[in-house]
């Protein structure tokens, strides 16, 4: 099984300049460690996530690294022109040297939608859309697309990517009905939450799974050619009260970050985040979260694995107010005592 890095980018109280060179830190110390991926969000507005721009910010890391993989999770596609999408990807992908995965999908807050004057209830068929368009731009010398929300006319594709014929596209999801549309895709896969929701979308995606659909590109990286996964929070301490010390403060300002604009609005989040209990210890026990020292942080994981069915585990460790030491720790501990076994 690989393992992977989901970062929010979510507030925690230093300046962002600062934030953000913390963070690059980070992401050396994350590719030292020898993960597969690191993966940030696209949200808008909001304290969860700080670099609402991943392009701009996947450049810098992009520059600060040499083999760990970049992936947007995801491109809210409703929110871009495919055009400008299809320069972005092109750019990265050739600044990484093709070491990009492209997260898509289609936003799950009305709220942040709605800021960019996107309608939620049409979002989807302008994701459906948007898709074609930017692989149609990725695969062919000139752009040309005649649909209801965007229209292109032989546009020249001088920026295209640097994987042939397009970077592997991900797309993640807690629903099992988009899991299983995910799967005829042949796209690579990851869900989140608690363990039985998350065993009904690996299920609806591994059932429906195509080696033929539309945008399937086999990764040699993955047994069964394709990236089966789960997100998790990591927190490994140097004993489960040091763990707990990290995880009590720091999953509560994530939480608050998440649910900040459905508490503003006085209405209920997506469902997905629905999931998202208001407590570590409540989290730890539906498996959305592992903490612990490394033994047991190890045992969680390999519980998780052979239960669930994945390949692939993406981990979040610096999240919420964590110092950045904390983060730090948890993860040279992650890359000592926890990896090996899983390698």
């Amino acid at each position: 099984m690989k393992f992977g890095i989901f970062d929010h980018v979510d507030t925690n109280g230093l300046p962002l300049s600062e934030l953000l060179d913390k963070r690059l830190e980070y992401v050396k110390a994350v590719e030292e460690a020898g993960f597969y991926s690191y993966h940030v969000a696209e949200h808008h507005a909001t304290p969860l996530n700080l670099v609402p721009v991943p392009g701009v910010y996947l450049g810098a890391v992009a520059n600060a690294t040499t083999t760990l993989r970049l992936g947007p999770l995801c491109y809210l596609l409703p929110l871009y022109s495919p055009l400008r999408l299809i320069e972005e990807i092109g750019i990265l992908d050739h600044l990484c040297h093709g070491r990009l995965d492209i997260g898509v999908g289609r936003g799950v807050s009305p709220f942040e939608l709605n800021y960019h004057k996107v309608d939620p209830e049409t979002s989807r068929e302008v994701f459906l859309e948007a898709l074609d368009a930017v692989i149609n731009g990725l695969t062919h010398d000139h752009l040309t697309h005649e649909g209801k929300h965007f229209d292109y006319k032989d546009v020249p594709m001088e920026v295209q990517s640097y994987q042939k014929p397009f970077p592997p596209i991900w797309y993640p999801t807690s629903s099992p009905e988009s899991a299983a549309y995910v799967g005829k895709g042949g796209y690579h896969f990851v869900t989140l939450g608690a363990m039985e929701p998350a065993k009904a979308c690996i299920a609806a995606y591994k059932e429906n799974y195509a080696t033929d659909g539309p945008h399937h590109i086999a990764s040699d990286d993955f047994e069964g050619g394709t990236a089966i996964g789960v997100s998790r929070h990591v927190i490994v301490g140097k004993d489960h009260e040091d763990a707990m010390r990290i995880a009590r403060p720091a999953y509560k300002k994530w939480h608050d970050s998440l649910t900040k604009l459905w508490r503003e609005n006085d209405v209920q989040g997506p469902s997905f985040s629905r999931m998202m209990v208001d407590d570590v210890e409540l989290a730890m026990d539906a498996g959305s979260d592992i903490v612990g020292d490394a033994n047991s942080v190890g045992d969680q994981i390999a519980k998780q694995a052979e239960e669930l069915g994945i390949n692939y585990m993406i981990c979040q460790f610096y999240f919420g107010d964590m110092a950045h030491e904390d983060a730090m720790a948890s993860l040279a501990r992650f890359r000592e005592s926890v990896m090996p076994a899983f390698q």
